[in-house]
């Protein structure tokens, strides 16, 4: 198992404080953890919330004597856990680190207790990116400036078409079989309806639920109406929302919403939604390829705010004349740069440079499945996607 972007920022932030890892079924957490406890820490401990044995201990707070790191994982599904996690950082914080993780956002379930505030870092795992998969360090990356694109390579398009292929979840990434992948996305998806959602959320309807997942990965990419999806399934608007909102908590997929900004006549209602993993994405009419674009640029938001603590943002750009552009990327709410994500390279993507224009946009980018493409036209460069990504962390 490849060594994580996040492994050794983590380890150092355990030395003064907790850290809480949070993300997707599957994508790696726990896996992540016990590397970090081999690496860094002579001994520890690992508890599992899942396990009736590990809830007793935890409970109990019996650890491993000689422990120096705690590892607790889906502890979440415990109704006070905060609390507790709390208590036992304040009690035993001289005495060893302590590292949560989660299938779900650790920072939704606040019920009642006192705040955490100060006492942990929080940070998003997500799945493998092409720089990850290359095992390249992750670039550097200044915000307002111009990304900085090393040279790509055969390597780099022969790992991004397996990422097309199989998504960023190492399991399937690094099995590259077809076959295990289907098998592989039954597995979650139900586990992720069954077990998680169903352990933590008030769910009547299990089986519609389940449609509503269904439903989903042929909607990626367009903009989401929730009273179509109500009227599919045949519930309440409330209810069709409400699930939305669980799904998107248990990272099964995740939505972007429209920039407004006084210089454009902005859409202000509606939001596209992409997958966690894209390999569930239908390979047509280019919607995996704008949803792994997609992906990699959230997994660059995430990773400036959770290591640099630096508000970056990811939209899509559309007024009500109907020009529209995939992506925008902001930092402290100023535009930094913005992507259109094309099948192949053609005339530079004209509404691109309408929103360039009038929002001041440092980057424009048109990326590209078509590899070996490089060129600039005007204030657009036209880039191959494995060369774009390799950009990114």
């Amino acid at each position: 198992m490849k060594h994580r972007y996040l492994a050794e920022l983590i380890a150092n932030d355990l030395s003064n404080k907790m850290v809480f890892i949070s993300g997707a079924r599957q994508v790696g957490k726990t896996s992540m953890g016990m590397d970090i406890a081999r690496r860094y820490f002579k001994h520890s401990d690992y508890l599992n919330w899942d396990a009736r044995d590990d809830r007793k201990r935890f409970l109990k707070g019996a650890f491993a004597g000689d422990a120096k790191l705690i590892m607790l994982d889906e502890i979440h599904k415990y109704a006070d856990w905060k609390n507790h996690v709390k208590g036992l950082f304040d009690k035993h914080k001289d005495d060893f680190s302590i590292l949560v993780t989660g299938s779900a956002r650790l920072d939704i379930y606040r019920r009642g207790g006192d705040s955490l505030m100060g006492r942990y870092y929080a940070y998003r795992l997500h799945p493998f990116s092409l720089t990850e998969l290359l095992g390249r360090s992750t670039p550097a990356i200044t915000p307002q400036e111009e990304l900085r694109f090393p040279d790509a390579s055969g390597e780099s398009s022969e790992a991004l078409q397996s990422l097309m292929r199989y998504g960023g979840f190492p399991e399937p990434l690094l099995g590259q079989s077809q076959r295990e992948l289907r098998r592989w996305h039954n597995q979650r998806v139900d586990r992720l309806v069954r077990e998680d959602i169903r352990d933590v959320e008030s769910i009547r309807s299990i089986s519609q639920l389940q449609l509503l997942v269904d439903s989903l990965p042929v909607r990626v990419g367009s903009l989401l109406s929730i009273n179509a999806l109500r009227e599919d399934l045949s519930v309440a608007h409330k209810t069709a929302a409400h699930w939305l909102d669980v799904l998107e908590r248990f990272y099964y997929h995740f939505r972007i919403f429209p920039f407004g900004g006084s210089r454009i006549r902005s859409l202000k209602k509606n939001p596209k939604l992409y997958l966690w993993d894209w390999s569930e994405v239908p390979d047509n009419g280019g919607a995996r390829l704008e949803n792994l674009i997609a992906s990699h640029l959230l997994k660059l938001c995430h990773y400036l705010l959770d290591v640099d603590g630096r508000k970056t943002e990811l939209h899509f750009l559309r007024d009500n004349d109907g020009r529209e552009v995939d992506f925008l990327v902001t930092e402290a709410g100023r535009p930094w740069f913005a992507v259109e994500v094309k099948s192949s390279a053609s005339e530079a993507f004209r509404h691109l440079n309408y929103f360039g224009e009038r929002l001041q946009i440092p980057g424009l980018y048109q990326v590209v499945g078509e590899s070996g493409v490089d060129q600039i036209r005007g204030n657009i460069r036209t880039i191959s996607a494995d060369k774009f990504l390799l950009s990114l962390p």
